[in-house]
């Protein structure tokens, strides 16, 4: 791929270093061009798939990559690459690593469904095991694929925020609170093994895997017969594409950016453009009784996420993604067009608070609301109102 700097009008070479104007020296000979530096060779974990087959073919693809090593605990059927079967979170990954100067650590469990304790252990001690063994094998970068999600989903939330705005979502049980303690991870590492470089990539709600569809908490509301909005509050929905994600990995990798890296479509969609996209109704209920409700449902074990989880399909959590943009990159897709993929890849598939329902039981939620949260509320709000017109 080649990326055009917006600027200064620089394209990036094969070896990820910009081409300079030549400058003469004195005497008018022009200046020695810096030696281009080798492609990287580049190891994926998670490569079997989700995001980590996504990036793992991408990547494959890349003019800026020599070359991809395949990691995941069973073989996938990506091809063109070397795979190496290991668990992220053996010890015994750092042999795994031999000649990769870049690690891109996509093994993660977003999925809503999972236990959550087994979650928070894969997700945590992976990324600890891959930072440690990168060290170890004096890998130069580690990029590790986090989400937007750990700057928190707030009504107050400035849109978009941005990149450097404090981590402010809720340090519980859910999967942003598993994605902090990786980034906090992530900040240990490379004040303890400066050698290795880390960049961590924080995508908007991810969208468009075609081969391995994913499954989020925002997947799965849009897979409900209605969508959630709170009272006095105005949603404003951003995607990202998983295509965009393997573009903006590889910019940062032909660049060698440090830090943190938002990516997600410019821009965001307003609730009512959501629903004349996607066909989809909204019910409005107050957040106190919504939260209150779901967090009651979830200490059952009815849903299974925290009553937190609902914050990132009813407030704001669009991001600047400002460093790819001055780097040169831009997104391919528009939130639209990510909507629209989002909707393609639910057919057939049903959901009510985060987990995954028969076609017959969504149907009968459907008459009263989009998650088993609304619908609980919504039935309690009923009789409520019932009882106050047949009290004598």
């Amino acid at each position: 791929m080649t990326v055009t700097l917006s600027r200064e009008k620089r394209t990036v070479t094969d070896a990820g270093r910009p081409i300079r104007h030549e400058r003469s020296e004195p005497g008018g000979q022009p200046a020695p061009q810096p030696r281009a530096q080798p492609m990287p060779v580049v190891a994926v974990t998670g490569a079997a798939a989700g995001i980590g087959q996504a990036l793992t073919t991408g990547l494959a693809a890349s003019s800026q990559v020599k070359r991809v090593i395949a990691i995941d605990a069973s073989r996938g059927d990506v091809a063109g690459v070397t795979w190496r079967v290991a668990d992220v979170r053996d010890p015994a990954l750092g042999g795994r690593l031999g000649g990769v100067d870049v690690v891109v650590h996509a093994d993660v469990d977003l999925a809503p469904d999972s236990d959550a304790r087994q979650r928070r252990a894969f997700n945590v001690r992976g990324a600890q095991t891959v930072l440690t063994a990168a060290a170890a094998g004096r890998v130069g970068r580690v990029v590790l694929i986090s989400s937007a999600m750990v700057y928190g989903a707030r009504p107050d939330n400035p849109v978009p925020l941005p990149e450097d705005a404090p981590l402010a979502a809720d340090v519980d049980a859910s999967v942003a609170g598993d994605l902090l303690e990786v980034e906090h991870l992530a900040r240990r590492a490379q004040r303890a093994n400066p050698g290795t470089a880390v960049t961590v990539v924080r995508p908007a709600a991810l969208v468009g895997a075609r081969h391995s569809p994913l499954d989020t908490l925002v997947t799965r509301h849009f897979e409900a017969p209605r969508l959630l909005k709170m009272k006095g509050t105005a949603p404003r929905w951003q995607f990202c594409h998983v295509d965009d994600l393997v573009s903006a990995v590889e910019c940062a990798l032909a660049q060698g950016l440090d830090g943190r890296l938002a990516v997600g479509c410019d821009g965001w969609l307003e609730q009512e453009e959501v629903e004349r996209l996607s066909g989809l109704k909204s019910i409005e209920l107050p957040p106190r009784l919504t939260f209150g409700t779901a967090q009651r449902l979830h200490g059952l074990g009815v849903v299974p996420t925290p009553a937190t989880g609902l914050r990132y399909v009813v407030y704001p959590w669009v991001v600047d993604c400002a460093t790819l943009r001055q780097a040169g990159w831009q997104p391919r897709y528009d939130n639209a067009a990510a909507l629209r993929m989002l909707l393609d890849q639910r057919q057939g598939r049903h959901a009510a608070a985060g987990r995954r329902i028969p076609r017959k039981e969504a149907t009968i939620t459907a008459a009263g609301a989009t998650v088993a949260v609304i619908g609980t509320a919504a039935i309690v709000r009923r009789a409520r109102r019932g009882r106050r017109r047949t009290d004598p």
